[in-house]
């Protein structure tokens, strides 16, 4: 199995590449120290899996994730860091990585590798507790993440309500063709075609939060 690590602590880097290449069964082709340096060589070698540090300088290795893994889909992108913060592995979980695991785990460092390297995910013990919470958490829909404000929710509710233009207009103390611009807004950021998809989609993410 052919590893790249990337952690902003060189010495980290070091002693991770000695102690997995000490199995036999891995080779680590590189190590870099930053998250471009990540993408880079990701990038150059393909690594079977990339074991990547969260913090690293000005960018992160979730960002270097999120680009890694927009252009090659497959890749398989352990995270190995200190932190167990809920937006992380959010984060984490949403791009598509297939583990996370704390430093503080180290023990358990070789076999999340192997169980990687065969397709399964992996969350270390201190993250696989916090994951139904998490999991339940993202059913609710982000209609911040989708540039939907405040007002343009309002709106959202009262289509779904079945009220007219005119009547949301009359309730908003608006004019209506101030509502038809900020539906017609909503329509274009959501990518939904009428007003009655728009009433479906509100009425669907409500109940699921």
């Amino acid at each position: 199995m052919k590893v790249v690590i990337a952690d902003d602590d060189a010495l980290v880097s070091v002693s991770l590449k000695t102690i997995l290449e000490a199995k036999g069964e891995i080779e680590v082709t590189a190590t870099g120290t930053s998250a471009g340096e990540a993408v880079t060589l990701y990038e150059r070698y393909h690594p079977d899996v990339l074991l990547l540090d969260i913090q690293m300088g000005e960018e992160s290795g979730l960002t270097a994730a999120e680009q890694i893994l927009k252009k090659n889909p497959q890749a398989k992108i352990l995270f190995l860091t200190t932190f167990s913060d809920n937006e992380y592995i959010i984060r984490a979980l949403n791009m598509g990585a297939k583990g996370y695991i704390l430093k503080q785990d180290f023990e358990g460092l070789v076999p999340a590798l192997f169980s990687v390297y065969e397709g399964q995910c992996v969350f270390g013990s201190g993250i696989a507790g916090k994951l139904p919470q998490l999991l339940q958490e993202q059913k609710k829909f982000d209609f911040a993440a989708s540039d939907i404000s405040d007002k343009e929710q309002e709106i959202m509710a009262l289509v779904a309500d079945g009220l007219s233009n005119k009547e949301i207009a009359d309730r908003l103390f608006l004019s209506e063709g101030t509502v038809r611009n900020y539906i017609s807004s909503i329509l274009d950021k959501l990518g939904l075609r009428d007003r009655t998809q728009l009433a479906v989609f509100y009425l669907r993410k409500v109940q699921q939060g």
